[in-house]
C-alpha cells in the first residue's frame, strides 16, 4: 500500500506529520507522500510562494525515510482537483491499494468535492480526527459511510479501492490558520511547528505580512 496526503501545507505543522507517521505505523507503509495543492482560485494568495511551501516540506520530511513529495499538483495547469490526481496515481500503480490520509473537517465536506464518488473508487479513504471533531454527515456521504467503513486492515490490504478507515492514535491540536496568525506576531520558533520548519521560516521572513 501506498498513502497520499494532500493539502496547502500553509506552513507545514506538527500537526501534519504526526498524522502521516500515524498512518504509517498503522499500515506498516514503506511509503507515504505528502501532496500539496495549488491553491484554490477562490482564495486569497497567502503570500507564500510555491517555492516556499515546498521548501517547507522539504525541511520538514528530511528526518523520515517513509516520506517523500508528489509535486504532480503544482505542476499541473488547469484545475487541481484530488480526482486527477488519484486517476494518475491509479493508472501508476494499477495493483497496489492507495490510502487517501485527509482529516475530519475535509470528510466532513468530502460529498462537495468534485466528483467525490468517483474518488471513493480510486482510492480507501483513511480520516484522521483531531481534538473536538466529530464525524457530521448526511445523506449520500453517510450511506458512504455506513457501507464502506471498516476496522480491519487487512480489508483494505485486499482491495485496491473503496475502503473507509478512521485512525485513531495521538492528537494534536494544530492548525494552519492559528500558526499563521502566531507567526505574523513573530516568526521565531513555534511550539506547533517543526524545529527545521521554525527556522526556514525565520530565516526567510516568511508571514510577516497580512495575506
Amino acid at each position: 500500500m501506498i498513502a497520499i496526503f494532500g493539502g496547502t501545507f500553509d506552513p507545514v505543522h506538527s500537526g501534519h506529520i504526526n498524522m502521516a507517521l500515524q498512518c504509517v505505523k498503522t499500515f506498516n507503509l514503506n511509503t507515504l507522500y505528502f501532496m500539496p495543492c495549488a491553491l484554490p482560485a477562490h482564495k486569497a494568495a497567502p503570500g507564500i510562494s510555491t517555492q516556499h511551501r515546498i521548501g517547507m516540506l522539504n525541511a520538514a520530511i528530511a528526518p523520515y525515510s517513509h516520506f517523500e513529495l508528489d509535486l504532480r499538483e503544482l505542476n499541473r495547469t488547469g484545475p487541481s482537483y484530488s480526482l486527477l490526481s488519484l486517476q494518475e496515481l491509479r493508472k501508476e500503480n494499477p495493483t497496489t491499494p492507495i490510502l487517501f490520509l485527509i482529516g475530519m473537517d475535509s470528510f466532513n465536506n468530502l460529498d462537495r468535492w468534485f466528483e467525490w464518488q468517483a474518488i471513493t473508487q480510486l482510492c480507501h479513504i483513511v480520516v484522521y480526527q483531531r481534538p473536538a471533531q466529530y464525524c457530521n454527515v448526511t445523506g449520500d456521504l453517510e450511506n458512504y459511510m455506513q457501507q464502506s467503513k471498516t476496522d480491519e486492515i487487512t480489508a483494505l490490504e485486499q482491495t485496491l479501492a473503496g475502503k473507509l478507515y478512521f485512525l485513531s492514535g495521538e492528537t494534536r491540536d494544530a492548525a494552519s490558520s492559528t500558526i499563521r496568525k502566531q507567526l505574523k506576531k513573530s516568526n521565531k520558533k513555534n511550539e506547533l511547528l517543526p524545529d527545521a520548519v521554525s527556522h526556514y521560516i525565520e530565516v526567510h521572513q516568511l508571514y510577516q505580512i497580512d495575506a
